[in-house]
């Protein structure tokens, strides 16, 4: 099993086909796993790296250990042992404060960023008051896809749910996405990266009026609402989510 030591712990990942290199970050309710959608289709074109965050899979996090706090280190240093100069990053909710965080702060190592179905942590309070405000169920399931999704697809939701089971059981840390405490105004709008924002039109945990925002937040940033998707469009719509990512990878590689 492929792992690389990073800050005390071991970070699983696999990497898959050959071609410049795309990172896919999962939410709080996947791993690695979580890709088994896009890996297949991406991987024909293009080096795809998934892993497991710390605490998520198959990368433990001590009790003693940092956390989400040690994220953004976790990459850089999953990129450095792979040799990855600059990749494409592709981000799912929790993912995001990962990727964006990174981009931020290695803008030259980013080649084009995806926020799917998150905010990246925006710390901005009109940002913020959205999701505070929202109102999500407690149900995983309910969460995460648009309702009436298990009935419609029984087999894929049984999927999802037993993905989430994978993750050793752990105490939730605080929510990075309404702390408040995330890059505000300011730090985004010196943001160079190429960003692609996608959201489903259902989505009850980042709704479509918090990525609004975030969207006019990041210079030069495209936001695409998917219609009849719920929190996780990647999975609910994977077509169309892959599509659109593929395209804006394109978009970036021909120099539009």
């Amino acid at each position: 099993m492929p792992k690389v030591p990073v800050s005390g712990i071991e970070l699983y990942y696999e990497s898959t086909g050959e071609g410049p290199a795309v990172l896919f970050a999962h939410g709080r309710g996947g791993n690695h796993l979580s890709w088994w959608q896009q890996v297949p289709v991406f991987s024909r074109n293009y080096r795809c790296v998934t892993f497991d965050h710390r605490g998520f899979g198959q990368s433990l996090n001590p009790p003693t250990e940092p956390g989400r706090d040690a994220f953004v280190d976790d990459l850089r240093d999953l990129l450095d042992h792979l040799g990855i100069d600059s990749a494409f990053l592709v981000a799912q909710s929790m993912g995001g404060l990962t990727c964006l965080g990174f981009a931020l702060e290695y803008p030259h190592r980013v080649k084009g960023l995806v926020l799917g179905d998150t905010t990246g942590g925006i710390g901005e309070d009109s940002v913020v008051d959205v999701i505070v405000n929202r109102k999500a169920p407690d149900d995983t399931m309910l969460r995460a896809v648009s309702p009436g999704f298990r009935d419609r697809d029984p087999a894929k939701a049984f999927l999802y749910r037993e993905i989430n089971l994978m993750n050793p059981p752990k105490e939730l840390e605080p929510n990075g996405f309404t702390s408040g405490e995330g890059p505000k105004a300011q730090e985004l709008s010196g943001m160079r990266v190429p960003t692609l924002l996608i959201v489903g039109s259902e989505d009850v945990v980042m709704p479509p009026a918090a990525m609004e925002l975030s969207h006019k937040l990041i210079p030069g940033s495209r936001l695409e609402v998917v219609d009849g998707a719920g929190h996780s469009v990647y999975f609910e719509k994977p077509d169309i989510f892959n599509r659109l990512v593929l395209d804006f990878f394109a978009g970036i590689q021909s120099g539009e």
